[in-house]
């Protein structure tokens, strides 16, 4: 593997926040992440010592985690991370992570102990000792132009309704909790007192913007609140 190049090490006290928590990505990160995307290869994020974001690419099929220097990806501030934690594995397009007793604290995928092998998939959040990694599958994701495109200033233009409902679908991620889920179309409905066909339209709208048609209809949702919390469209301001 190779690391690119950024939680924090109060290792006792309390848990890494998630590196790409609602509201944590600075433009220069955002644009580092999505060119990490176009790559189209598996990768991890995290916060290093300093808090700064770091990506861990693979270029081989079998990595190390770990606290000690000479790990594939070092994890040296976190004293509840083993020396030899965890092994991360490429196979066909595939990564699974391997903790078979490696570790004296265990390894968590999604607050589940991992037990021997198991297959990652996009958006998993995987902890060691304090700190979390976001694990990214590195398949093409279509709503890069339009991250590009509001980089250059070219901002995505909404509707009223547009926006309110955008706003009631990222209400659940306002307190930045991880694994949060956007809102259902019945909460948004009863926040905005609008029938759920209309939520619908407003959404189908919003996908159609936002490139994301064509995503499983159970990644559109939390990938449009993702980029409109990322990109700014939906800030703290909006949920006063």
């Amino acid at each position: 593997m190779r690391r690119l190049v950024r939680t924090m090490g109060t290792n006792q006290t309390r848990l890494a926040g998630d590196p790409l928590a609602p509201h944590s990505l600075s433009a220069v990160e955002l644009k580092e992440l999505l060119a990490a995307e176009r790559a189209a290869r598996p990768f991890f994020v995290y916060r290093n010592r300093t808090g700064l974001l770091a990506l861990f690419a693979f270029v081989n099929s079998t990595a190390t985690i770990g606290r000690r220097p000479e790990m594939g990806l070092p994890i040296p501030w976190d004293a509840e991370v083993s020396g030899l934690h965890a092994e991360l594995h490429l196979l066909g397009g595939e990564v699974t992570i391997v903790d078979d007793g490696l570790s004296t604290n265990g390894t968590y995928v999604n607050g589940e102990r991992v037990s021997g092998r198991q297959r990652l998939q996009d958006g998993d959040r995987i902890r060691v000792g304090q700190t979390i990694l976001a694990y990214m599958s590195g398949e093409p994701k279509p709503t890069q132009k339009t991250a590009a495109a509001v980089e250059r200033g070219q901002l995505v233009q909404l509707t009223d309704g547009q926006r309110r409902v955008l706003v009631a679908l990222c209400r659940p991620y306002h307190e930045g909790a991880s694994f949060t889920a956007p809102a259902t179309n019945q909460q948004i409905a009863s926040e905005l007192f609008l029938s759920i066909e209309t939520v619908k339209v407003h959404l189908r709208s919003l996908f159609a913007k936002f490139e994301l048609a064509d995503l499983p209809q159970n990644q559109k949702r939390a990938r449009l609140a993702e980029h409109a919390l990322h990109l700014g469209l939906v800030t703290k301001r909006d949920f006063a």
